[in-house]
């Protein structure tokens, strides 16, 4: 079953490296639809699997001058604490530990997975629209504010269900911030996701939902293949990667509701 994990962090790692978005989106309902782990352990692996896989990213953002290191701190500002909050009323909550709240995580999951699909579709509309909306008029503090939200929403949405760093704070950012340059704005959330699902991963270990041997077998799929999907990106055009991701999701989020 390792080697069965490693591929499957491997094809998932690939599709992190092609599309900039997918890993909790598609790895924990992977985990759980396909190998039948616990929504919970699967979640608490996956927000480890996304810390360690996105430090890489990370850095080779930084190097390139290409993360707003003002924005990720205004982003963490608002999830680590919310993040911390929500692990502690989960544990609250849920005093049994992985089991408790399987039933929440599961809906929660499937509900940011549709937002996931949403965010990916009309990405560039969100980007144009904003861009409309500010006219020139940006007001810092307010921005300042909506970014400290935004960052308390993801830090709920991704300690419950692992998904929402990616896709949905990048949809956010391109709206709070529509004068940046797309690729700062993807070096950002990445270097986000880092504190944020390390400290959500670090919270579901004590509560007794990781599981450390699954974690290795999907890093050593994984690592290989975000080097292979970042490789051959410049070759698929956006457009079509961008539906084929959205309809997964779709698929996979309804699935989830309705199980």
């Amino acid at each position: 079953m390792s080697i069965a994990y490693t591929i499957a962090g491997f094809a998932v790692g690939a599709i992190v490296g092609l599309t900039g978005v997918g890993g909790g989106s598609l790895m924990t309902p992977l985990l759980v639809l396909l190998f039948g782990i616990n929504p919970s352990v699967a979640v608490g692996t996956d927000l480890l699997y996304a810390a360690v896989t996105k430090a890489g990213g990370t850095v080779a953002h930084g190097m390139k001058g290409t993360v707003d290191w003002t924005v990720t701190r205004r982003l963490a500002t608002g999830s680590i604490p919310a993040a911390t909050i929500t692990l502690l009323l989960l544990g609250y909550f849920a005093p049994g530990g992985i089991g408790g709240a399987a039933s929440l995580i599961k809906v929660s999951l499937g509900v940011a997975l549709l937002l996931t699909a949403v965010a990916i579709v009309f990405r560039k509309q969100i980007q144009a629209y904003a861009l409309k909306q500010s006219g020139g008029q940006e007001n810092p503090q307010r921005t300042k504010l909506l970014t400290i939200l935004t960052g308390a929403v993801l830090g709920i949405l991704v300690s419950i269900s692992s998904v929402g760093a990616g896709a949905l704070g990048v949809s956010a950012l391109f709206f709070l911030y529509p004068r940046l340059a797309t690729l700062r704005i993807v070096g950002s959330d990445i270097a986000h996701a880092v504190p944020l699902t390390l400290v959500a991963g670090i919270g579901h270990w004590f509560l007794g939902s990781v599981d450390w041997a699954l974690l290795g077998s999907l890093l050593i799929g994984s690592l290989p293949g975000i080097w292979l999907g970042s490789h051959i990106s410049t070759r698929i055009p956006d457009r079509v990667l961008r539906p084929i991701l959205a309809t997964m999701l779709v698929l996979v989020g309804s699935k989830l509701i309705a199980a």
